[in-house]
């Protein structure tokens, strides 16, 4: 079977490494891939929101299963329309992305469901934002943008100072363009946060194992925050009663009132999770593996990946699973460990095309792998060619050991300008010690 994977950075890689084991396939596409993806599978030169061509492309090629990557095609319709062109697709129609592409929406979905998240009020103009603020108490508060922000539409304030200059500088500053003529502001939650990623086929789910992010630029989760600095699996937050929590609370009802709403939800649901005092509290939803989540949990998983993109395709997980006999899919026990390395500027301004260097010395360690987000092929090197660029991933025997390995990968990668956090995956020692 051929299959064609949409998107270009460090998941859609990851998702390309992994297809790519199962027997099932012959060839692999990515469109348009990066200077990573071409080492394993064909680039394609055509961009996620060029649906059109991407669907032709599809029908001419005669590509079993598409599995789209980032975001923005899926809420701009992608899946919907290789539906029309009765294409076998992974991911969720545009109606069901929403959860992920209106803030708003996935907020009052949660109100309806009784989905435990954090207080909130929806505003689409300044001044009556501002005229609720200065009726609030001095009490930290965040402000997220309604649509998609490339994960840095969420300022966490201090107090209503600080949400009162976010407020100003969304609406008046237009900081964050289209996606920010809604917001929504809510109370800031306190507690540890981790990523819950499931496979939803419209009724059955299957959680995938947890993992947590690190989004903020600088150690110690200082900084502004970014797409995403690194992830680890598993994560010592989330134990198995805690998961059954989130699966029970969270993820069942979303997944019926989707369904209710005639919005059913098929692909990767992704629940941002803090663990408050209260219990479990959704921070926010996607409708795709995360970035870089996906290339942490991706590296543990042992089981073939085809199969069960597929079977959520076409709404058949519960009869894979009988068929299979398995009751959950099979993990490497060993922990990973990714750490992003990333552009001089980054989150903010940054420069393209400084050559990398030491990727093959990288890729011969053991147990390790370097997944490309923001690269491309130019004159024959690899060159950077986004904010992060790549996503340096290990296993270990813990998650110390697994640390170590993805660091010792990182040491040996250079270009002009390259950083990243040393802190990734730290917070698991120090949950473990109390």
């Amino acid at each position: 079977m051929k299959v064609l994977v949409v998107g270009s950075g460090g998941r859609e890689h990851a998702l390309v490494w992994k297809i790519l084991q199962s027997p099932r396939v012959t060839e692999v596409y990515c469109a348009p891939g990066n200077a990573g993806t071409a080492l394993l599978a064909q680039n394609v030169n055509i961009l996620v929101d060029d649906i059109g061509r991407l669907v032709a492309f599809a029908r001419k090629m005669e590509i079993g299963l598409t599995v789209v990557g980032p975001e923005a095609p899926l809420c701009d319709g992608i899946v919907d329309a290789f539906i029309a062109a009765k294409l076998r697709v992974f991911g969720p129609t545009k109606r069901a992305a929403e959860l992920e592409g209106s803030k708003g929406f996935s907020k009052e979905l949660m109100r309806q469901a009784g989905v435990p998240t954090a207080d909130f009020r929806v505003f689409d103009a300044e001044e009556p934002a501002l005229n609720w603020l200065e009726e609030r108490n001095d009490a930290p508060l965040v402000v997220k943008v309604d649509g998609l922000a490339a994960g840095k539409g969420v300022l966490v304030c201090s107090g209503r100072d600080e949400a009162v200059q976010a407020v100003k500088s969304i609406f008046r500053d237009r900081t964050f363009g289209e996606a920010g003529k809604k917001i929504v502001i809510e109370e800031c939650l306190v507690g540890q946060e981790a990523s819950i990623l499931a496979l939803v086929d419209g009724t059955t789910i299957i959680p995938l194992e947890a993992s947590q992010d690190h989004k903020a630029a600088g150690d110690g989760d200082t900084g502004p925050n970014t797409g995403g600095m690194g992830a680890y699996s598993p994560t010592p937050v989330i134990s198995p009663e805690t998961l059954d929590l989130v699966l029970d609370k969270v993820l069942i009802p979303t997944v019926h009132a989707m369904r209710r709403m005639k919005r059913t939800f098929r692909g990767v649901l992704y629940a941002g999770i803090m663990l408050t005092s209260q219990g479990p509290k959704v921070l926010e939803f996607n409708v795709r593996l995360g970035d870089p989540e996906a290339q942490a949990v991706l590296m543990r998983l042992r089981s073939d990946i085809v199969p069960l993109l597929e079977a959520v395709a076409d709404g058949q997980l519960a009869k894979l699973i009988r068929e299979s006999g398995e009751s959950a899919l099979d993990w490497d026990p060993r922990p990973a460990v990714c750490v992003v390395m990333a552009s001089e500027g980054y989150p903010e301004e940054y420069k393209k095309g400084h050559p990398i260097r030491g990727l093959e010395a990288a890729a011969r360690l053991p147990d390790t792998q370097v997944f490309h987000a923001g690269t491309a092929l130019q004159g024959g090197e690899v060159v950077t060619a986004g904010g992060r660029v790549l996503g340096v991933t290990a296993l270990g025997d813990s998650i110390s050991d697994a640390k170590l390995r993805a660091y010792q990968a990182v040491k040996l990668i250079r270009w002009n300008g390259a950083w990243c956090r040393k802190d990734i995956s730290d917070k698991a020692r120090q949950l473990a010690e109390g």
